[in-house]
This record gives structure tokens, C-alpha cells and sequence, in this order.
């Protein structure tokens, strides 16, 4: 097939040279060896309109005193297949299987390795390695470990220790290293605003609130607000908080930044503040605690079952006997918190109270916790817990007809209403950050009043 070439073929071929005469026999016979030779050309000639040189593989050349033209310099009708440089395909990446091993109750990592088929000895020399060490000593389950392997021979394991850190593990030249890898993270700031018609957790679904995030708005209001007696219907909350994003993807919510909680007339508001040992603990505008020196509900209940009252007539007894605490209905097993700071003086059992812890705390405090299933092996006797640390669990040792806590507090020897007597309030802000603190809340308790003028403003009836 005849393909056009460039002209730039015949710039540099050089002009047939003149040869010398020859004898007028070898003339004649040339010419009349000639005369055949050019019909049979003109015939073929017939057949296209451009004769054209014959295609060589010769690369394109510029005039005989240049440089050959490069690809980028030619003109791109004049490229040919010829001239294109062929391409280079790159050798293809070996491939390799992925396994993603979940940890179960009783596995160990030698389990696992066995169970699929993967190389023991491998699983040896990863085993001597610091990082890799420290991790396979305290796998549990539901801990995840992806391993890439070639027929069983491990290339690569990597495993999601944190948030923000994994294990990585990799084979080179010179066998096994391991290191702990930071995950980067995202932290958005988001608001949002909620009215409670009919409980806590609804009104924080239609806000688009997790449940986690209800809760520590919950936590943070708990020594103010009892979240399942005093709210009520019209009560509204405003929240600033944390996302937490990772690789463009939504991952949690983070930590509560600022908080307002309205409840029946009374305003409540709550800022976060983060001291140099990081440890977090939420303050009003003004500096003060919003935490109390004592938590009104040591535990999670789903009702009172039993008040405070002093002629109660007893479910078993049948009497009337003076019930001098509160009685929180809870399934068995749920945690019951220290109320506050304290020193454990009592575990074990007490008649009808059946097994029972009592704390001693500052300004001639005790309170009592009763009907305990069992105690936490944190509390003995004699030791010191902090405020909202488990002590024990909800049962119903005793004289109960169901599983609950009963909760006493008393002042100088005294039973006291737990719901209502009077709670002295947490220290202050430390006066060494004080100025500190009120710096950084003011700007935060800014954007959330911004917020709740937005929100106001797009509730608000529309004037005709």
C-alpha cells in the first residue's frame, strides 16, 4: 500500500551524478533496451496520479546538515507509523490476597494465622517485634487485622488501634518492621437546636443529635436538670459540638463545645474548657462548676419506683415504716455510681438492705447504696472513689420485690430528701485560669448566641 511521505525525503537525497559516454553500440542497445523498459513504466505510471518514492524505515530526516526532527517537531500529518515510538507498557504489580481477620472471644493471633492458612513462622518474627508485641499481648474481640499475603506468605498487616493511630507491619529486603502510624483526622464544628415535646431523645432525633450527643448534653446538665421528672414540654437546647471526619468521610461526633438548656423558666448554659494536664471539665459563663459536689441519680433508671416518704407503707412488711431514700427502678446488672468524691467506710451485707456500699464524704455526707446484685472490685473497703465511678450493680438482694437501687443521703447522721436537699457546688475554675478561660468563652458563647438569634428568627410567627 503506497502512504504519502514527507517531502522533506527529498530535500536531502543528492541528484543522480552524470556518467561518462559510452561507445554508440553500448548506446544503441541501451536505447533500444530502454524503449520497453520506459512503456512499462508509463503503463504503471496509469494507475496513480503521484508517482511515489518507495517507504523505507529511514527515520525523518531534516536537510543533510541538520539534526534529525523529533516527534514533538513534526507536523502531525506527516507523523506515519513508522516514526511513532512504540510505547512502553510497564511490567504489571504482582497481586496479592487480602485476608481481613476478625478477632473472637478465645482467639490469638496463632489461631488465627492457622485458621487461614497463613505462615506460622512469619507470624514468630512478627511476634519479636516491640510494636507487634505490645498489641498481640492485648487483642479482643472485635479487634479487626488485614493481612496481605502471597500463598499464605505475609507481605503486610495492618490494624486500626484508634482513631487516630494504627499498627503497621510490613516484609522488606532485611525481614519484618513494625510501627505505629498516625490517622489524621477532621474536626468540624456543628450546631444545632431542639424543642422536647415529648422526651429528651425525640426532640434530639428531629434535631439530627446522636444519641451520644444527647446524652453528654445530659451528663452536663445532670446536677441541675433530672431528665426524666423535671423536663417538660417546650423546654428547648441549643449545642455547639464536634464532628469528627476522616478521609472525607463522617466517622462520630466529637465533644460538646458549648451548651444552652432551657428548663421550665430556668436558663442553663455550659462552656468547655481544657486545662494544661488536658483534663476537660464544663463551666458556666461566669467560671463556676456546672457539676455539683454530688450527682442527684447514682444510676441510669427507667422510673422511681419508690419515693422519699416518711409513713411508707413496706411492699414485704406490709407495715408502716419510714422510707428514707429513693428507690430507682433499673434492670440488673446496670452500673450504680459513687454520687461523690468519697472513701468507701461499708461493703458487704446489711439485713434487708441486703448487699449494700456506704461513702463517707466531705462536710459529714454519707450516702447508702442498696440492694446491690454485686460490688466492683475497685471499691473495697477503705478506698477512695471518685464521683461517678461504679461501685456496684443494680440486683435485688434483701428485702426487694425487683431489681432497683435504693439511694440514701445523709447530713450529720440525718436521712435527707436525695431529690431535693440542697447540693453544695463543685470548686470553681482554678484562679490560675480563670482569665484564660473567660478569653476563650467568649467568643464560643458568641457564635452560640448568633445561632439562637438564627434559629429564633426563622421560628418566630411572620408579621402581616
Amino acid at each position: 500500500m503506497n502512504r504519502p511521505v514527507s517531502p522533506l525525503l527529498h530535500d536531502y537525497k543528492p541528484s543522480a551524478a552524470q556518467k561518462p559516454a559510452k561507445s554508440k553500440a553500448l548506446s544503441w542497445f541501451a536505447v533500444g533496451l530502454g524503449i520497453p523498459i520506459i512503456g512499462v513504466a508509463l503503463l504503471t505510471s496509469l494507475g496513480t496520479e503521484d508517482p511515489q518514492p518507495p517507504v523505507t524505515d529511514t527515520p525523518v530526516m531534516r536537510a543533510a546538515d541538520e539534526s534529525p526532527l523529533t516527534i514533538e517537531e513534526m507536523d502531525p500529518a506527516e507523523i506515519t507509523a513508522d516514526v511513532v515510538e512504540p510505547d512502553v507498557v510497564p511490567e504489571p504489580e504482582p497481586l496479592f490476597d487480602t485476608l481481613t481477620l476478625k478477632v473472637g472471644r478465645g482467639d490469638t493471633m496463632e489461631r488465627l494465622f492457622r485458621r487461614n492458612g497463613l505462615d506460622i513462622g512469619h507470624l514468630m518474627q512478627i511476634a519479636q517485634l516491640d510494636e507487634a508485641k505490645k498489641q498481640f499481648r492485648r487483642i479482643k474481640p472485635g479487634d479487626v487485622y488485614e493481612v496481605t499475603h502471597d500463598e499464605g506468605q505475609v507481605i503486610s498487616v495492618y490494624s486500626e488501634l484508634d482513631l487516630t493511630s494504627a499498627l503497621q507491619i510490613e516484609k522488606g529486603e532485611q525481614g519484618f518492621t513494625a510501627s505505629l502510624v498516625e490517622r489524621p483526622i477532621e474536626i468540624r464544628k456543628r450546631h444545632a437546636y431542639g424543642v422536647i415535646e415529648s422526651s429528651l431523645f425525640e426532640s434530639a432525633a428531629t434535631a439530627g443529635l446522636s444519641d451520644r450527643t444527647i446524652m453528654n448534653v445530659a451528663g452536663i446538665f445532670a446536677w441541675d436538670v433530672d431528665f426524666i421528672l423535671d423536663i417538660r414540654s417546650g423546654d428547648n437546647y441549643y449545642v455547639q459540638y464536634e464532628e469528627i471526619w476522616q478521609d472525607g468521610e463522617y466517622v462520630t461526633d466529637g465533644e460538646i463545645i458549648a451548651a444552652e438548656f432551657n428548663n421550665n423558666g430556668r436558663q442553663m448554659r455550659a462552656v468547655r474548657f481544657k486545662d494544661s494536664d488536658d483534663n476537660t471539665d464544663y463551666f458556666t459563663p461566669e467560671g463556676n462548676s456546672v457539676r455539683k459536689a454530688f450527682i442527684r441519680a447514682p444510676v441510669d433508671f427507667t422510673r422511681i419506683s419508690s419515693n422519699f416518704n416518711p409513713n411508707r407503707r413496706h411492699p414485704v412488711l406490709n407495715t408502716i415504716r419510714a422510707h428514707r431514700g429513693v428507690d430507682y427502678a433499673a434492670p440488673r446488672g446496670t452500673p450504680v455510681k459513687a454520687a461523690g468524691d468519697g472513701k468507701v467506710i461499708f461493703r458487704g451485707t446489711k439485713s434487708g438492705y441486703g448487699k449494700v456500699v456506704i461513702l463517707q464524704h466531705g462536710g459529714n455526707i454519707t450516702t447508702l447504696y442498696a440492694h446491690l446484685s454485686g460490688f466492683n472490685a475497685k471499691s473495697r473497703l477503705g478506698t477512695r472513689v471518685r464521683q461517678g465511678q461504679t461501685i456496684g450493680y443494680v440486683g435485688m438482694t434483701g428485702l426487694a420485690t425487683g431489681p432497683h437501687l435504693h439511694y440514701e443521703f445523709r447530713l450529720n447522721g440525718v436521712h435527707r430528701n436525695p431529690r431535693t436537699v440542697p447540693l453544695p457546688d463543685a470548686d470553681p475554675i482554678a484562679s490560675k485560669y480563670r482569665d484564660r478561660f473567660l478569653a476563650e468563652a467568649a467568643p464560643i458563647l458568641e457564635e452560640l448566641e448568633q445561632f439562637k438569634r438564627t434559629k429564633l428568627a426563622s421560628v418566630a410567627p411572620t408579621q402581616s
